[in-house]
């Protein structure tokens, strides 16, 4: 008797999602793809579908339209940046998309590796007089998180509020002894989706990856920097950590601090009232830039639309620094064209990742980018975790995303798209010099030849590659 009800239940469980496909698919191959997995593999079919195939675009997990509204105080008149008209393009799709529209009166420092990005971020929060409020992946217990319990102490008995949001995955090793002092001083504490039986299914495969400081809604940082040791130490596998990191001090600070309240608010149901904040306009060299939040949970592919929109822009250059690029289908025919409409096309990575299965997928797209005429550059002397993109010397990006589709797609991300030439060329440089220092790959016959048992394993990979 109870075989019966279970095999109609599953049965009445795969026509609803059969229906949410038909409802709700975007693309017609990965609709087919997933409904031929819940009539070809029971039960385990279902559970994919739940955990990985979810449009997550038009059945929301969570609404942040409430914050997304620039201050009241916020005057973007009179402010134009510096790059040629086929750019132009670039700002106005990331202001109707995010909804966050060209600052001006900004000053920016490009920070470099974890000693000196943490001895900036330190030298910040001592300075904090209002707020100071924290948002990363991964915090780890260690000597920087013993370092910043220290200053919170402080900051805490001079009535500064501290608030600290950290992603249910990337923070797991978190200890709660650690957590247990935070509270004890004074810290405010939020875990964004939580690893719970309860919520595993709906919320394991869309994680918090953003990396925000912000002091006073004066100044803020962001890039591929977290909290963890291995920034200072090194790591067993991978050598040193290689990775880049930005400074901002100015108005646009309001705008990362907005990402951050409106992810507390997700993960702590408090609501932080931004708008009685005064937004800072610098009075040091003014750099042009956006903000650029990106989520599952918005209308459209934000982070996606913005690297597609600049590789086509490219008519000079495109480099790249990534350690995960693995390219969606549009991605990828942007890249070829690009290179072969003859753009200087360099993407700039680690010799390997450090997740092997995320490694041989990462290669598998080697061929495709040496046929068409890019090149590659495997970086060996440590781990490379920058999330960089330059165009033309008009636009740097630096932040948290990925070229993959967890961070096109499923991960909640930070990226800055500056427009000043000065920061372009001096990124350039330093990315040209990490070139010199690294293998290059630009034979395409040569590394077609390579073993078959490669090419399985790299075509393997592949197939995976939309869940990694």
């Amino acid at each position: 008797m109870l075989v019966p009800i279970l095999i109609t239940l599953y049965v009445i469980i795969s026509l609803t999602m059969v229906i949410s496909l038909l409802l709700n698919g975007v693309r017609p191959s990965k609709t087919l793809a997933w409904l031929l997995a819940i009539f070809t593999i029971p039960v385990a079919g279902a559970l994919l579908y739940i955990l990985f195939g979810r449009n997550r675009r038009k059945s929301k997990m969570f609404s942040q339209k409430h914050q997304t509204a620039p201050n009241d105080q916020f005057k973007n008149e009179d402010c134009r940046p510096e790059i040629s008209a086929n750019k132009e393009k670039i700002t106005s799709l990331i202001s109707n998309t995010s909804k966050c529209p060209v600052t001006c009166y900004n000053h920016l420092e490009l920070l470099k590796d974890g000693r000196n990005t943490f001895e900036s971020i330190f030298n910040a929060l001592e300075e904090a007089k209002e707020h100071i409020h924290l948002q990363y992946y991964i915090f780890e217990d260690g000597l920087l998180a013993d370092k910043l319990l220290e200053v919170f102490e402080r900051k805490v008995a001079e009535n500064v509020t501290i608030r600290l949001l950290y992603d249910g995955i990337g923070s797991y090793s978190l200890s709660k002894k650690y957590l247990k002092k935070l509270k004890g001083i004074g810290v405010e504490t939020a875990q964004f989706l939580p690893f719970k039986f309860g919520r595993f299914l709906s919320s394991l495969n869309y994680r918090n990856h953003r990396k925000i400081i912000v002091i006073d809604n004066k100044i803020g940082f962001t890039g591929g920097i977290n909290i963890s040791d291995k920034y200072l130490k090194g790591d067993p596998a991978q050598g040193k950590w290689h990775d880049s990191h930005l400074k901002i001090e100015g108005e646009a600070v309001d705008f990362l601090n907005r990402t951050f309240v409106t992810d507390w608010f997700l993960a702590s149901v408090k609501k932080v009232d931004l708008n009685t904040l005064k937004i800072y306009r610098t009075q040091k060299k003014y750099t042009s830039l956006q903000i650029v939040p990106s989520s599952p949970d918005d209308d459209f592919d934000v982070m996606e639309q913005v690297y597609f929109s600049i590789i086509n822009s490219a008519e000079k250059y495109l480099y790249i620094v990534n350690p995960y690029i693995i390219p969606n289908h549009a991605i990828l025919q942007a890249l070829i064209t690009a290179a072969l409409s003859g753009v200087d096309v360099k993407i700039l990575m680690s010799s390997s990742t450090d997740i092997k299965l995320v490694d041989w997928c990462v290669r598998a797209y080697f061929e495709s980018y040496l046929k068409a005429g890019i090149k590659i550059y495997l970086y060996e002397e440590g781990f490379l975790h920058s999330k960089v993109m330059l165009c033309d010397d008009e636009i740097a990006s630096i932040g948290t995303a990925n070229l993959d589709n967890r961070s096109l797609q499923q991960n909640y991300e930070a990226q800055v798209f500056v427009y000043d030439n000065e920061l372009c060329r001096k990124m350039k440089s330093d990315f040209l010099s990490d070139c010199d220092k690294s293998t290059l790959l630009s034979d395409y016959e040569k590394f077609k030849s390579r073993s078959w048992g490669k090419k399985l394993i790299e075509g393997f990979a592949k197939l995976l590659s939309p869940l990694l």
